[in-house]
């Protein structure tokens, strides 16, 4: 099976549709929101150049979706040099079989592409989102070693350098 990171707006009209379908565990919806309100952020946002959705194609079929921001939609946590990742998602009927991984593996040449200034990556995740943890820390991601108070409890700080 191919796959490959493609950004939001090269998908065609099939593979839109594809994504509204795409479906988030019960359980993770708190974690990463659900297809829906990615996909709100990222359309109504009034800077483009500021957000950008990506969707991981599976045999041309999309099963992941991700956006990165940068200035001045970073959080507050984040350096101005780096892009920030959200809303990961996997469909739920696809998980298991790498394409999370495969997501992160793409996602940095995928980012200095769109953005060649930038110096890292980073992302906020829920410290019992262990699931998600993992994922992070198997892919070279790194822990800052900071911690605060979140939605639903402590976040961790990870970055990837680029």
């Amino acid at each position: 099976m191919e796959t490959r990171l493609v950004p939001y707006e090269t998908l065609n009209a099939l593979q839109k549709q594809q994504l509204d379908g795409l479906e988030v565990n019960p359980e993770q919806l708190a974690y990463s929101g659900d297809i829906y309100c990615a996909l709100n952020s990222l359309l109504v946002n009034p800077n483009p150049d500021a957000i950008k959705g990506f969707a991981l194609l599976a045999d041309e079929v999309p099963v992941a979706f991700l956006l990165l921001k940068r200035p001045p939609c970073l959080p507050h946590w984040a350096d101005e040099h780096s892009a920030t990742l959200h809303a990961l998602q996997v469909d739920r009927r696809q998980q298991g079989r790498g394409f999370g991984r495969a997501c992160l593996q793409a996602l940095p040449a995928m980012a200095i592409q769109v953005w060649p200034r930038i110096k890292a990556l980073e992302l906020s995740v829920d410290s019992d989102n262990v699931a998600a943890m993992g994922l992070y820390l198997g892919a070279d991601w790194v822990d800052s070693g900071v911690a605060y108070k979140g939605r639903l409890g402590y976040e961790r700080r990870l970055t990837l350098a680029l």
